[in-house]
């Protein structure tokens, strides 16, 4: 590794630790029932939740690519 490279934070690498732990397919589970969730929601008219719970799905399916990463590439 060159000297330049900047290391990770002990914060970001103490999280990277916990989140390690999660396996990946826990992501894409609570992501797939976050958007069965907002889809009931949304058949039973109500909107602005159903709107809510499915912005969920984006947040988590990024979580759980960068659990991925982090698994397969290592950190530090």
């Amino acid at each position: 590794m060159a000297q330049n490279t900047p290391k990770e934070g002990k914060m970001t690498v103490a999280i990277e630790k916990q989140t390690a732990k999660i396996p990946s397919g826990v992501y894409l589970t609570v992501a797939f029932a976050a958007m069965a969730a907002s889809l009931t929601l949304k058949c039973l008219k109500q909107k602005h939740t159903a709107l809510f719970v499915g912005q969920w799905a984006a947040p988590l399916l990024i979580m759980g690519l960068y659990n991925k990463i982090v698994k397969t590439e290592g950190h530090d």
